[in-house]
């Protein structure tokens, strides 16, 4: 688990860096999106992945990386909404870094404690099993969404987003260690 907890924080760092940049380029414009808009980005994210899956090419030249890391941004954006709410006001960098690191400690936590139960099965599925059930938490999301926040028995919205960050985060792992472990 000690090899998951350091590669956990390599995919940290690789998200992490590319979301002060873009707040950089933009702001934090992203502020005004209510959750469901921020849902429907994920949704948007997940089916490139799984159309360049299915098809084996990406006409546009980037392939399914960033978009695992624009998954994994997106819901960290979402969990800030789901607190906050959606504002015209920008939050100034520092607030805003503070909170993403908040929420990907969150995720992180809730993917350790669940891998020690799990025994790192995760570690033996292949990557379009976590594009499939990152599109299956979506469909959750948006049912909650379309339920006003509402559910029976099952967990929240900020629930599904924080299992998203945490399947697309497995994903990056094997992305970016695959050939590491081959090697070894």
């Amino acid at each position: 688990m000690e090899k998951t907890n350091q590669q956990y924080d390599q995919v940290i760092a690789i998200c992490r860096n590319l979301f002060e940049k873009k707040m950089k380029d933009y702001g934090t414009a992203w502020r005004i999106l209510r959750p469901q808009s921020l849902t429907d980005q994920i949704y948007i994210k997940a089916q490139r992945i799984r159309s360049i899956e299915e098809k084996g090419v990406s006409k546009v030249g980037e392939g399914i990386r960033p978009e695992f890391i624009g998954i994994i941004n997106y819901c960290i954006m979402g969990l800030i909404q789901l607190e906050l709410g959606p504002s015209d006001e920008e939050l100034k960098d520092e607030q805003t870094i503070e909170l993403y690191d908040k929420y990907f400690l969150e995720a992180k936590k809730l993917m350790m404690d669940k891998n020690h139960d799990y025994g790192e099965a995760w570690r033996n599925m292949r990557i379009s099993s976590y594009t499939d059930l990152i599109l299956m938490k979506i469909k959750r999301t948006k049912q909650i969404e379309d339920n006003l926040g509402k559910t029976l028995v099952s967990e929240g919205i900020d629930a599904n987003y924080m299992d998203m960050i945490n399947y697309a985060v497995f994903a990056m792992i094997k992305i970016e260690f695959e050939n590491e472990e081959i090697s070894l």
